[in-house]
């Protein structure tokens, strides 16, 4: 598994009490031109009924983690749309934190594709693999 002893300590996620962001878990780990780590801490209302945390909300962070990473490569003014994400469950996140690091894999003019890995931090298992495309959007 991945050493994440070199990570900064997780802070949360910058974002207004008003979206619904606002009121999940969510915590940056790193934020830089190469990588974006992102935090998403379980907790019995984010919960299946097997306990593991929803497969929807760890689709969230694999496309939060991949869109921050993917404006960076936008341009300018510009911005990026999700335009297409595979996912691939290999374990439940039982304990978490869900940790996505997204990576990425090439960045166009029209296009940029980002590889994002999942782990349950707790339990040192990878949790899912995805693969996202981002369309560039125009400058406004």
């Amino acid at each position: 598994m991945t050493d994440h002893s070199e990570l900064a300590e997780p802070r949360p996620m910058t974002t207004t009490r008003e979206h619904l962001f606002g009121s999940m878990p969510f915590y940056d780990v790193v934020d830089n031109d190469e990588t974006v780590v992102v935090d998403l801490h379980n907790r019995p209302d984010l919960t299946n009924i097997r306990g593991a945390l929803q497969g929807g909300l760890v689709a969230t962070l694999i496309d939060i983690a991949a869109g921050r990473l993917a404006v960076k490569y936008a341009g300018d003014l510009a911005g990026a749309a999700t335009a297409d994400m595979t996912i691939h469950y290999l374990a439940p996140i039982m304990e978490g934190p869900a940790r996505a690091t997204a990576t990425l894999v090439r960045a166009g003019r029209r296009s940029i594709v980002v590889a994002v890995d999942v782990v349950d931090v707790a339990a040192d298992r990878h949790a899912a693999r995805a693969t996202v495309s981002f369309a560039v959007l125009n400058a406004r």
